[in-house]
């Protein structure tokens, strides 16, 4: 049995078993960043969606798309005259009238245009509504209507949906109309650089009325890994789904080899009745296919990530594996140093669980490491098929709704590469770091 050391010191031999710890301790620390930083409520909620994500635009590519060479698109910009009151301005008329004035002023010299525009207003009032009067204004000092009349107490005016708006910018979306160089070709439009403005004039007909506005400019980039088709941030489902990918990967792997090993040596032990029981389970498992079983379970009965496990272990048990373990188990039954324990009256589990299975383990270890993304790259598989857990987020649920949303079709390949390229560098770091710990402890493949 080889020593602790002597396991550091052949590792440090192999230099792919290094790179796999590494990755390996990599997706240990996000897992664990996760697990401090994004509880399962908290990621279930974003992922959920709602108003947490209004402030995101749909189908995103992420930030750092830019630092490619010629990428100047634009990014979201948020205006808030909550959050600074600089942009406000109020002047009191007489006891029950006030005028109110905000101005959200910003530079835009992006390539590309945003695509969408969103103005958020509040009102607050009693019975009489504020009146508003917004515009749009140019670089060039070009003046737009965006909206004039009153105030509902939540108001949300969607520019690119105003189809006055639009027939005023030739038939243009807004949100390129509003930005498009007045001596660029319309069917070819170029953005006018420089600073633009969106004025609000608004009037309030009783003492404590008041207007707040926020003004969101959607960008063709955001987040460290762009959103999705409901604007939800990828890069939550990235992070969170580090903890139930390994959790399924190694809870399964653990559970099936160590069953597996045991039952293996019970059954070789005692022989007899209970050995042949285990073997014919075994045998008909063989025969049985694991995922067809597991869409029937998610389709008829739950998608809960633990049940899909509980199946996946159960039937893990009894594999092929079982038969390797037993004929080791049964050339260790004959060695010398098991009938000296039989004769000084060792107990069938004491030789069971401190004579045999331990001589078995190095054998165990690196094919439990390398088994671990079998059971990821299933969890994943499940979830590309509809049938994962219905409210985690996770890495194959990501690719499930870039499948849906048609991602590849629209360009928006970060979107299946970012997950993809996670699962590929789990499976090869547990791959090289186990086949390395398989050259450690198999003497046949330790090199000379």
């Amino acid at each position: 049995m080889i020593s602790v050391r002597g396991l550091v010191t052949e590792i440090r031999r192999y230099p792919s078993a290094i790179a796999g710890l590494l990755l390996i301790l990599v997706f240990l620390a996000l897992a664990l960043y996760s697990l401090l930083t994004l509880p399962r409520e908290q990621a279930i909620q974003l992922w959920r969606g709602g108003a947490v994500w209004h402030d995101s635009p749909r189908n995103a590519r992420p930030i750092w798309y830019n630092a490619l060479p010629g990428t100047n698109l634009p990014q979201t910009l948020v205006l808030d005259s909550e959050r600074d009151p600089e942009v406000k301005e109020q002047r009191e008329i007489n006891d029950d009238h006030n005028e109110i004035s905000i101005v959200f002023e910003f530079e835009y010299d992006h390539d590309g245009f945003p695509p969408e525009l969103n103005l958020f207003m509040r009102a607050q009032y009693d019975t009489r509504r504020p009146f508003a009067t917004v515009r749009w204004v140019t670089p060039d000092e070009r003046s737009f209507s965006i909206l004039q009349g009153g105030l509902e107490r939540e108001h949300t005016v969607r520019i690119d949906q105003l189809d006055r708006l639009r027939r005023e910018l030739d038939d243009l979306r807004p949100s390129i109309g509003l930005f498009r160089d007045p001596d660029s070709d319309p069917d070819a439009p170029e953005p006018l650089h420089g600073t633009y403005r969106l004025e609000i004039e608004g009037v309030a007909f009783e003492a404590d009325s008041d207007i707040e506005a926020r003004f969101v400019r959607y960008g063709q980039v955001h987040g460290v890994a762009g959103t999705d088709h409901v604007r939800r941030g990828i890069a939550v489902a990235l992070l969170y789904g580090t903890r139930p990918a390994l959790a399924f990967g190694i809870l399964a792997a653990v559970g099936s080899s160590v069953s597996t090993l045991i039952l293996a040596a019970v059954g070789a032990w005692y022989r007899g009745r209970l050995d042949a029981i285990l073997q014919r389970l075994t045998e008909v498992n063989m025969v049985l296919p694991l995922l067809p079983i597991l869409v029937m379970v998610g389709t008829l009965y739950s998608r809960s990530l633990w049940v899909m496990l509980g199946i996946v272990v159960l039937f893990g048990i009894f594999s092929a594996g079982i038969k390797t373990y037993r004929a080791m188990f049964l050339q260790i039954r004959e060695l010398p140093y098991i009938e000296a324990a039989r004769a000084y009256g060792a107990g069938n589990a004491r030789i069971v669980f401190r004579y045999m299975i331990p001589k078995v383990l190095p054998t165990l270890i690196p094919s439990f490491v390398t088994v671990i993304p079998t059971f990821v790259f299933l969890e994943a598989t499940l979830a590309m098929l509809g049938l994962g857990d219905p409210v985690l987020p996770t890495w194959g649920k990501v690719l499930e709704d870039a499948y849906r949303n048609g991602a590849l079709y629209h360009g928006q390949y970060s979107w299946v590469l970012l997950p993809s390229a996670l699962l590929i560098l789990t499976g090869l770091g547990f791959a090289m770091f186990g086949f390395a710990l398989d050259r450690i402890f198999n003497p046949r493949l330790r090199e000379r």
